[in-house]
Formats: structure tokens, sequence, C-alpha cells
């Protein structure tokens, strides 16, 4: 048994989920989604429109690793249509800035030559300070992706800490040489 499939996953007030054959079409404050769910495994049941659950017809090896991930999807496209997810990055260096220029994010992080990042669609970046930027829309995965793309063009280097990093993330420091 999955631990986390056997969870019944609640349907915010403001939240609908509409099944027609394999597609699950999730709508809600923010916006919406759609879902591929594969029915000839699984069975979903909506209860009253206020609680959800995911169940195999099935139970075997391949059924059961699915099994949980299917009802995370769906529960992540839930909580994203309702409240939505969220990345904070900050900057750390001397001289190290962000701004937004139309669809495109410019980035000043010590090269030669501004590094031009472009905006995904559905993600919503704005600039805080000039150091401080947040990452937000309804897809949990495309909002990490983006997220690990910026992080990617610089990332913070163990010596002094200079770099593009998740607010609060742990940087291992190494000492520097000695004399």
């Amino acid at each position: 048994m999955s631990k986390i499939g056997k969870i019944n996953i609640n349907i915010p007030e403001k939240t609908k989920v509409i099944v027609s054959g394999n597609i699950l079409n999730i709508e809600g404050p923010l916006g919406k989604k759609t879902l591929n769910i594969d029915t000839s495994v699984f069975d979903l049941n909506i209860n009253e429109g206020k609680e959800i659950s995911i169940k195999p017809k099935k139970i075997n090896d391949e059924t059961k690793r699915l099994w949980g991930m299917n009802r995370s999807l769906l529960n992540n496209a839930i909580l994203g249509v309702n409240s939505g997810y969220e990345k904070t990055l900050e900057l750390t260096g001397v001289g190290y800035r962000a701004s937004i220029k139309g669809n495109q994010l410019n980035l000043q992080l010590g090269f030669s030559h501004d590094v031009n990042f472009d905006i995904p669609e559905n993600i919503k970046i704005t600039v805080e300070k000039q150091t401080i930027l947040k990452i937000s829309g309804i897809d949990k995965q495309v909002v990490g992706m983006t997220a690990s793309n910026i992080k990617s063009i610089r990332p913070p280097e163990p010596y002094k800490g200079k770099g593009i990093k998740e607010l609060g993330q742990y940087i291992l420091r190494k000492e520097g040489k000695k004399k």
C-alpha cells in the first residue's frame, strides 16, 4: 500500500475539479490546469466536490509505484491553482544586480557582459531591492525549474559565497590559503 496514495485530497471552496475521460480539469482563483491521468489504471472518486481520492484498479508493483506520484501531482495542481507556488532567490556579490526589461530578466553577475534570461509563460518574476528575486506561478515544476535555471547561471562559490542562491540556503564555506 502506498502511504501517500491512501490520503484523500481536500478541494478548497473556490476550486473546481472536472473529470472528462483521461483529462482532469482543475480551475481555481489563480488559473486553470489540466492533468492527464490514466483511467485504465486508476479510479478517481470525487466526494461532493470537497474531497478527491485516487485508487488503483489492480494493485501490483507497477501501480504501487505510480499511485503516490499521481496523488502528489494531483495535490500539487490543486494547491497551485488555489494558492500558487513561490521561490525566492538571493544574489550575493559586489555589483550583482537584477532588473526586468520587458519579458526578460537582466542579470549583472560579474561577467564582462549582462545575462538576459527569458521569462517562461505563466511565470511571474518580481525584483525586490536589486538582489532579491521572487519567482511565482501555479505549476510547481515550472517554478522550480525556472529557479534552478537562474541559479545555474552563477552558482554560489565556496570561498566567498558569491553567486545566486535560494533565500536561507546554506553554503558550505571553505577556508582560504594559509601563510
